[in-house]
């Protein structure tokens, strides 16, 4: 199974110059949590509703005050549509990210690829099985050593 066959294709993105109120509202209206940042037809990065609410609850500013490339965060996860989807898979687990954009060999965004999408594919036995998912989703969740002392702290 390949990386096309279950990305999504109709993907709401931002540029990096939109405030973070404007970006809020996409991914409320899109009913999403993750938005691919381009620029000049090219994916820059992510951010997520996350990104933005730790952005606002450390800042002292308002979400029109605050843009996009001040957020979000530079390094880029991703994958291509002609990509197995094993090897997504494994890029969300080592990344611990549960959205990918898929990116065409220029930069332009093809499509996003979700964990939650990922297992409405999956099956029991198939070429997609329940223990990838769930494999990739343990890693996913999996605390570093940096978050481990963190509970112990509070």
């Amino acid at each position: 199974m390949r990386v096309r066959d279950v990305m999504i294709t109709n993907v709401k993105f931002c540029s990096p110059g939109l405030n973070l109120a404007a970006a809020s509202e996409i991914l409320w209206k899109a009913g999403c949590g993750t938005l691919p940042v381009v620029e000049n037809g090219r994916v820059l990065g992510v951010i997520t509703d996350r990104d933005i609410a730790i952005a606002l609850g450390t800042r002292n500013v308002k979400a029109s005050d605050a843009l996009v490339r001040e957020v979000s965060l530079p390094k880029l996860f991703y994958c291509a549509a002609d990509d197995d989807i094993h090897v997504a898979l494994q890029t969300m687990g080592a990344q611990k990210v549960r959205r990918l954009p898929v990116i065409d060999s220029k930069g332009a965004l093809e499509g996003i690829l979700c964990l939650d999408d990922i297992v409405l594919f999956a099956e029991e036995k198939g070429e997609l099985s329940y223990a990838d998912v769930i494999e990739t989703s343990k890693s996913i969740c999996e605390h570093t050593s940096a978050f481990q002392g963190l509970a112990v702290a509070l």
